[in-house]
Formats: structure tokens, sequence, C-alpha cells
């Protein structure tokens, strides 16, 4: 059975004509910049990059909530670069907020937004949904909580690593923030720390000390700056790709419709922030690491090609409704070979992009924001556990 379908989704992505992402003029797949290598590289769950985003959303906190939707998708990018032996680690996101005057002193003002999920318009769902409100904002039960709450995998080939960002002395609270952070790194947890404010202040605060007692990275950021963005003559392009790629989506199962439109709106949530934003997302859904075969009937059968065997009729779509089983089959495989023909698309245009983009902050000074912080402890702390950075 999955010879044959493999078969199917082969003949199609080699013979098939779909319109180009980059004019309108229809476009076989016969470059060879451009063709679909059908077996593409899935992320393997042997091995996994587990982050977890502990943001303040205390009154003051409203820049830093609007930096951490402004780059989400860069450290989405930015995770996918790396390699563990050759291999494409699984991603898995997790957030928490604290310090929010909204939430309960019996959970020392701590809600777990998100588990550690691979689920990114989940995350992306929430991290929009957050609303700032005064309160005390206590680091080390924040940590002690994602450390302890958390689904983290056991070995040495798994990356594990906690973002804690805010402004207020890192030291307040019942909790030590030594006992949590030490408490993290023996579970081999790399504590990073992202003060919003003076480089001094946040030295003076323990905010420095915090990420060294955790062997992580220590950043000062402007959590007021606005986000600096370079456009590229590659972002309508990427764009035209991603409206095209969002018809490839065939939702299944009880919330599979809802999924589906939650995935146009974390589109339109990307968009309003900027342009550039928007393109991010494009990219990051162009990845492997970008799934969603608990909605999805293309992902799901790509995980298991004998999945449609377990869905119900009444759970497919009304274009499948009316097809038997072979239709259906042949009806996805189509759908596959043109998303993995436009995810090669923007895969290649996206390298183009970043290189523009690298080009250009070479001739300008750019400062640290909330992303640039965590893309770049990511890249230094990943080669320390052996992880290669493929572009």
């Amino acid at each position: 059975m999955k010879t044959k379908l493999f078969y199917i989704s082969t003949l199609l992505a080699t013979t098939l004509t779909f319109g180009s992402c980059n004019n309108s003029k229809a476009e076989t797949i016969t470059n060879p910049e451009t063709a679909v290598t059908t077996l593409t590289e899935k992320p393997t769950a042997e091995n996994k990059i587990q982050v977890a985003i502990l943001l303040d959303t205390s009154g003051s906190m409203n820049g830093l909530i609007e930096q951490a939707k402004s780059r989400l998708w860069n450290i989405v990018n930015t995770l996918t670069t790396l390699k563990y032996k050759g291999k494409t680690p699984e991603i898995e996101i997790s957030l928490y907020e604290y310090g929010n005057s909204g939430l309960s002193s019996e959970s020392n003002y701590i809600r777990q937004i998100s588990p550690l999920s691979t689920d990114l318009d989940l995350i992306s769902e929430k991290l929009f949904s957050l609303k700032t409100n005064g309160g005390e904002e206590y680091c080390g039960a924040v940590i002690q909580d994602a450390v302890t709450q958390l689904k983290w995998k056991d070995g040495n080939k798994n990356m594990k690593l906690v973002y804690i960002a805010g402004n207020e002395p890192f030291n307040q609270g019942s909790i030590n923030y030594k006992d949590a952070v030490k408490n993290a790194l023996n579970n081999d947890i790399y504590v990073n720390t992202i003060f919003c404010g003076n480089n001094e202040e946040g030295i003076r605060t323990f905010w420095q000390d915090g990420a060294i007692t955790g062997n992580g990275k220590y950043f000062n950021i402007d959590s007021n700056q606005r986000v600096q963005y370079i456009n590229t003559p590659y972002d309508d392009q990427i764009t035209k790709c991603n409206e095209r790629i969002n018809t490839t989506y065939i939702s299944y199962g009880r919330k599979g419709a809802e999924k589906k439109m939650n995935q146009a709106t974390q589109d339109a949530n990307a968009e309003s922030v900027s342009k550039a934003n928007y393109v991010e997302r494009s990219v990051s859904k162009s990845k492997q690491v970008y799934k969603n075969d608990s909605w999805d009937l293309v992902d799901k059968i790509s995980e298991n090609e004998e999945a449609l065997d377990d869905i119900a009729k009444e759970e497919l779509p009304s274009e499948l409704k009316d097809k038997n089983k072979a239709e259906i089959k042949v009806y996805v495989a189509q759908k596959s070979a043109e998303r993995e023909k436009i995810q090669k698309e923007i895969s290649v245009l996206a390298k183009k992009r970043q290189e523009y983009i690298d080009n250009e902050m070479k001739k300008q000074k750019t400062q640290d924001d909330l992303g640039n912080a965590i893309a770049s402890s990511i890249v230094a702390l990943g080669k320390n556990k052996g992880y290669t950075v493929e572009k």
C-alpha cells in the first residue's frame, strides 16, 4: 500500500502542472532549481529541540509581547537550521506568562499558556491572545514550574532551553532563583535570561547571574523598541506561494475545519504585525517542522499511509465525501505533490531572501530585540551540544 501511494505521489509530482508562485503562468516541474524531491526529510523524534519561553506580562511589558509576536516565526526558522548528525530534530515550543495580577496569587501569578508542542499555529494563537496587567514577577517560581511541569526529553542529543524575559529583579518571590536554575541544569536544561532594560541594571538585579548559574546566555534589550525589518525583492513571491500552499490543506476530524480556519487567522495575525513577519511565517510553513497531522489529511497520511482506514466518512471534508478510498488517496497524493513543489520554491526564495538580509545587515547597526537574542543564543548553544547549522 505504501509503495503504491508513493508511486502515485511521485507520478503526480513529476507530471502535473501547477501555477507558479513566481508569476501567473503555469510552470511544469522541470527546472532543477524548483524540482521536487518526493522523499523530503522529515523531522525525527529521535532527538528534539525543546524551547520554553517565559514572558513577563505585567503592566509595563506591552513592548515585550509585541516583540514576541514579531519574532516567533524568525525564531522557528532559526531552529530549523540546526541539524544533529545530519538529521532534522523535532521542534517543540512552550509558552508561560508570569507577573500578571489577573492570575492567581496561589499560582505565584504564573500560567502555563501552552505545554511543549509541535503545533506552531497553536503557539501563535496563544501568543496573540496575551494581555498585560500589573503584578508580582517571580522568576524563580516560573522557572521551577517550567522545569517540573513540562515533558522534557531525556538524552544528551536533545537540546532543552528556557528563555525568561522581564524587567523586575530576578530574585523576587519565595522560591530562590539559584535553586530553580540549578535544578534546571541538573536536568540538562539551559536557562537564558533577557532583561528588558539597561545592561548594568540587569546585572545589578541578578539577571546575568541567573544565566551564569544556568550555563545560559544573558541579554538586555529595549522592549519598547519596534522590531527592525528588512524588506526584500523576494517577499512578494513568497507571499504568493503562501497563498497557494494554503489550498493544499485538507481538513479532517471534528476540529479540522476549525484548525484550518485558525491557520488563516495566524496568517492574518502575522501580517498584522508586518509584511516581513508574514513572510517569515510563510517560510516556516515551507519547513517540515510545520506539521498538522492532527487535522490535515496530507500530513496525516504522510505520517501513516493507512490512516485513512481509521477516519470515518463524516470526518472528511465535503469535497471528499462522495469519493471512494482509492480516489481519496489520489486526491491527497495530488495535494501532497503540489505542496512539496511550493515548499521547494519557497525554500529557494527564502535562501535568496536571507542572503539579501544578511548583506543589508552588514550595512546598518541592528540592536538586540527578543528575537535576535533568542536566535543568536540558539545557534551558539546548539554548537555546544553538537548541532551544526545548515542554511
